[in-house]
């Protein structure tokens, strides 16, 4: 299943405060948007834009050559496993959330997987522009500009 509409599918793994934000954000910035979340107990209200899908694997997301991938959260056990399954799907753009000053525990994860440094190099860490943000919306936002900025092909501020 391909995206519609010429529009980028958008993949935001687990439900957290950012995914929130950037689900809001994205109908109006040509994104079509698929939650991840394994832990359906962790799915509490969050607000769907129409067009929205939830699911629990990134199976169920169609990934394909088009699909962005952002996981919203380092800290979460199945890290790892969602990493090399966007990584083997060669998806565009994969990356996930995390203090660029220190490297993200990603890293070992992949490594302790098997995962080779070509492949560990492909996963963008920090995401999105550099300005500073820091709350979820903000967050968000330095995502989805960065995430924009790809798809015109533009450099976009990245550096930190």
């Amino acid at each position: 299943m391909g995206v519609e509409n010429g529009a980028r599918r958008l993949v935001v793994v687990f439900e957290s405060p950012v995914a929130e934000a950037i689900l809001r954000l994205t109908p109006d910035l040509g994104f079509q948007t698929v939650l991840v979340e394994p832990d359906a107990t962790r799915l509490t209200g969050t607000p769907r834009a129409r067009g929205d899908r939830v699911v629990r694997d990134l199976a169920a997301a169609n990934l394909d050559a088009n699909t962005d991938v952002v996981l919203t959260d380092h800290d979460r056990a199945e890290v790892g496993d969602v990493l090399v399954e966007a990584l083997a799907a060669e998806t565009r753009y994969v990356g996930i959330m995390g203090n660029p000053k220190k490297e993200g525990p990603h890293v070992a994860a992949l490594r302790s997987r098997g995962v080779g440094e070509e492949l560990i190099a492909r996963v963008h860490r920090p995401i999105g522009l550099n300005i500073r943000a820091r709350t979820p919306a903000e967050i968000a936002v330095a995502t989805l500009a960065g995430l924009i900025a790809d798809r015109n092909d533009r450099p976009g501020g990245f550096e930190f």
